[in-house]
C-alpha cells in the first residue's frame, strides 16, 4: 500500500466514524440510528481509536484534568473536514481509577474537555475500540 492509500484509508475511516456518531442522537429514543453502534444495546455516542505515525508508533497528546497532566493515545472524532479533524483526548482509566500508563491496562476511557486539531494525512493507520470502552 503505499503512503497516499494509506492517508485515503485513515481519512475515509475517520469519516465513517465521524458519520455514524452524528447518527447517533441522545434525543431520538425512536430513531432508526439510534442503536446504530451495536443493534441490540444502546453504547452511546463514541467509537474510540488509536492512530499511528509512518513509523508505526501510537501518536499521543497532552492535557490537564483538574491539575494533574496526561497524556493518551485515546481519540474521539468531534468534527471532520476533508482529511482534517478535532479530535477529543480520552482520559484512560485503570480498573481502580488511576490513570492508565499502558494501553493494555485500560479499563475504562473518560471523555475530556480538551480537543486537538490533527491534519489526518500525518497518519498511516487507525485501529478501532470497542464503544463499551467509553464511560
Amino acid at each position: 500500500m503505499t503512503s497516499n492509500n494509506a492517508v485515503h484509508c485513515v481519512c475515509s475511516v475517520i469519516e465513517n466514524i465521524f458519520e455514524q456518531q452524528q447518527a447517533v442522537c441522545k434525543k431520538c429514543l425512536t430513531s432508526c440510528y439510534r442503536n446504530l453502534l451495536l443493534p441490540t444495546v444502546y453504547l452511546g455516542d463514541t467509537i474510540p481509536f488509536l492512530l499511528y505515525t509512518e513509523k508505526g508508533e501510537l501518536f499521543k497528546a497532552s492535557g490537564y484534568v483538574g491539575k494533574d497532566c496526561f497524556s493518551t493515545p485515546f481519540f474521539r472524532i468531534e468534527n471532520f473536514d476533508e482529511c482534517c479533524a478535532t479530535l477529543r483526548l480520552l482520559l484512560p482509566l485503570q480498573h481502580d481509577g488511576h490513570l492508565a500508563e499502558d494501553v493494555c491496562d485500560v479499563h475504562e476511557l473518560v471523555k475530556t474537555r480538551i480537543c486537538i486539531n490533527v491534519d489526518l494525512t500525518c497518519f498511516c493507520a487507525i485501529q478501532c475500540l470497542s464503544p463499551k470502552l467509553v464511560n
